[in-house]
């Protein structure tokens, strides 16, 4: 009888040990999860404080530029589709279209130098620069996450209670190059003449 008792006590330890284990990785993946989700609210946060900011931005270069049709079009495009798009990995793909538009659009502006010089133009370009360094800080921060969050689930046990849980690798990350997140270096200031040597007169 006593056998059997202590047969029983190690199982129901057993038990108990393995359902707080259980219970524990299942909690931590849940943190893991959240954590995710807290890191992309706030690159979406900083996508849409740019996206905001391009209607204003592309309003002024019209004003000096309305010829240039074609890269105003594929602004609208890509900023409507960042807009609509109801998934991280649709949201990147279409911020990856932004991006190349904008950096064709500033491009552009510098066979403008009156545009150069228009205060609400320098103003909205400063803004735009500020927007595009916090979604790069914004975008480590959420790449990272992920990266602590597929490392999670794919160890065992975890593989196997993340399964059984329904969490599932996530795939959702900006791929880019560090140098794309950057709004390129518009030169406002042109160069500064060079005053020529005086000649030396002849003897």
């Amino acid at each position: 009888m006593k056998v059997l008792l202590g047969v029983l006590a190690v199982i129901v330890l057993l038990v108990l040990v393995l359902g707080g284990s259980l219970v524990g990785s299942r909690n931590e993946l849940v943190t893991e999860k959240n954590a995710v989700d807290g890191a992309w609210a706030q690159v979406d946060v900083a996508l849409q404080r740019r996206a905001d900011l391009i209607p204003n931005l592309v309003e002024t270069v019209k004003g000096y530029a309305a010829q240039e049709t074609t890269i105003f079009t594929e602004i609208a495009k890509a900023r409507s589709a960042l807009i609509g798009a109801k998934t991280p990995a649709d949201k990147i793909a279409a911020n990856g279209s932004l991006d190349s538009a904008l950096s064709r659009l500033l491009v552009i502006t510098e066979n403008y130098p009156q545009l150069k010089s228009n205060e609400n133009f320098l103003r909205l370009q400063d803004e735009l620069a500020g927007t595009e360094n916090r979604i790069a800080q914004e975008r480590r921060s959420y790449n990272n996450t992920v990266q602590d969050y597929n490392t999670y689930i794919q160890l065992f046990p975890n593989s196997v209670i993340a399964g059984m849980s329904g969490f599932t690798k996530n795939d959702a990350y900006f791929k880019a190059d560090e140098g794309s997140r950057t709004a390129p270096k518009v030169n406002f200031n042109p160069p500064a003449q060079t005053t020529p040597a005086a000649a030396t007169p002849a003897h």
